[in-house]
């Protein structure tokens, strides 16, 4: 043990303090609150250019419903003459809009001509005007009075609220929206850093091996200890960047936050009404948000992290072990990406039914369980699915450490030779 502590800190201190490390531990939540939020803010901006659109009604019954924006300038063409000739005459205009019958009868009678691609912006609006007119159209066609005033009252919008029992009989307000988000976070983390951090053990064990560093380190140090060193530095490494990401995308997603709603642009007519709409708005976000035990979700996270990673960095460091080039790789790498692609896949199917037969049994075999739970724990099932989920979960990652040890203390001393299959289940039996 006291050699495997040595590796340990040994591969985590030596990856910790790289400035790759430090650079991308800095930055990557920088750039996550920039994906976020830059988009948003150049949303915002509204573009200095108004483009012209000729409406040309032959019917000379809508023309005028169009009001100028903030992006666009409808001028009413008299529907004489074709649109063709219409272009020829006014060639400063960005699009023209030909309707050519009564769109009740004719719903196909309308459309855009122009030289460029129609913005969504400008088919929006026109497609929203049409709409409101026509259906005030069939309306009055009815001949019942008062109809539109009927409609307006007959409109009933319902959100069935979630309350969640407690175990002390207590009522909270959540959320299933929440707990499917919730879940595929944690399931995305997982995911990304078993990929990560495998693929890292497997080039770290290759460097070691083609540089025949190796052939010194394994004559004071049992492979086994020396490959459960590197796995276990390496997983300390991911968690200690996993921590420091979620603490410094919450401060930047805050800042940003903030930053949007000072610089929205819009004065508010009434603060003090604003301010409750938006106490009341957060204040119900915070009540869902609390219905959730953050700290049970996390604890299981890291476990559920754990047993997954040291089940498939194993591998990696048995592949690594197995090969002398990244392009012999590809053989071994695929049933486990096969597996790992899988689960993901299982993980967004199971969003929807977290309680169904995929959802269920995925989360209990161990190849997709630490993919697969996590989308379910959210949802508080029940704890003898967890605790069998990790005890398989850990039962598999004992026996990967086993098979791969096996194979890890004869590849490291192979060099030349690209082994098969075959080869490789002959060295679990020496």
């Amino acid at each position: 043990m006291k050699k495997i502590g040595i590796v340990t800190k040994r591969e985590y201190l030596r990856r910790v303090n790289k400035k790759s490390f430090i650079l991308i531990t800095l930055f990557a939540p920088v750039l996550f609150a920039a994906l976020v939020f830059v988009p948003l803010w150049l949303s915002s901006i509204k573009s200095s250019d108004i483009q012209e659109v000729a409406v040309v009604d032959h019917t000379g019954k809508y023309a005028s419903l169009f009001e100028n924006t903030d992006s666009f300038r409808f001028a009413v063409f008299g529907g004489q003459e074709p649109v063709e000739k219409s272009k020829e005459h006014h060639p400063g205009i960005f699009a023209f809009l030909e309707i050519t019958d009564d769109l009740l009868k004719n719903p196909k009678a309308a459309a855009f001509y122009s030289e460029k691609q129609i913005p969504q912006d400008l088919k929006r609006e026109v497609n929203r005007v049409l709409s409101q007119y026509l259906e005030k159209e069939k309306r009055a066609s009815f001949n019942i009075p008062n109809i539109d005033e009927i409609i307006e009252n007959s409109r009933v919008h319902i959100d069935v609220q979630t309350i969640k029992w407690g175990k002390d009989g207590t009522t909270t307000a959540s959320s299933s929206e929440i707990s499917s988000i919730i879940g595929m976070l944690f399931t995305l983390i997982i995911y990304m850093f078993i990929m990560m951090y495998g693929a890292m053990v497997m080039q770290g064990v290759m460097e070691e091996k083609t540089n025949r560093i190796v052939e010194i380190m394994v004559s004071s140090v049992r492979p086994f200890d020396l490959m459960m060193g590197k796995i276990i530095g390496i997983g300390l490494v991911g968690l200690t960047q996993v921590f420091m990401w979620c603490v410094l995308t919450a401060v930047l997603v805050g800042a940003g936050g903030m930053f949007m709603g000072i610089s929205s642009g819009q004065e508010l007519p009434d603060m003090q009404q604003y301010g409750a709409a938006a106490m009341s708005s957060s204040g119900g976000l915070l009540a869902k948000l609390g219905s959730f035990n953050f700290a049970e979700i996390i604890i299981y996270f890291v476990l559920f992290f754990i047993g997954g990673y040291i089940s498939y960095a194993s591998l990696f460091a048995a592949i690594g072990s197995a090969i002398d080039s990244p392009e012999d790789a590809q053989q071994f790498m695929t049933p486990i990406m096969v597996f790992l692609i899988f689960a993901v896949y299982a993980g967004i199917y199971s969003v929807n039914n977290p309680d169904g037969p995929l959802a269920f049994w995925c989360s209990l075999i161990p190849f997709t369980s630490p993919v697969v739970m996590m989308v379910r724990i959210p949802y508080e099932i029940p704890f003898w699915q967890i605790f069998v989920s990790l005890v398989l979960l850990f039962g598999s990652a004992v026996f990967m450490v086993w098979l791969s040890a096996k194979i890890y203390r004869v590849g490291i001393l192979m060099y030349g030779k690209k082994p098969g299959f075959k080869e490789i289940a002959r060295w679990v039996r020496y």
